[in-house]
């Protein structure tokens, strides 16, 4: 059964060089798994060192392995949490008619 998880991550506060280079390989992972539907929503704050991630997963051993595939893995501390709801407005589409 599919359940959906909120993953809060940490990043260090001096983001280091390599961790900035990751991020492109990182936005790749991401869309992997957004276009497979592992991934719902992602945030990252550089400012404030953290990063956001709602996930479907089987269990919470799926979500650990998940995140330890991240290429940022190294350099983030995360905790997960079982939702037991969540809810999200979707932005209407607007249309062009040119």
């Amino acid at each position: 059964m599919v359940h959906q998880f909120m993953v809060d991550c940490t990043l260090p506060n001096d983001i280091p060089e390599e961790l900035i280079r990751l991020l492109p390989i990182q936005q790749e992972v991401l869309g992997k798994y957004m276009t497979e539907g592992k991934l719902i929503h992602y945030a990252l704050s550089l400012e404030n060192s953290k990063l956001w991630a709602i996930v479907n997963a089987n269990s919470e051993i799926e979500v650990f392995e998940m995140m330890l595939h991240f290429p940022l893995a190294k350099f983030i501390q995360f905790e997960v949490s079982l939702l037991n709801a969540y809810a999200y407005q979707q932005a209407p589409a607007i249309f062009s008619l040119n």
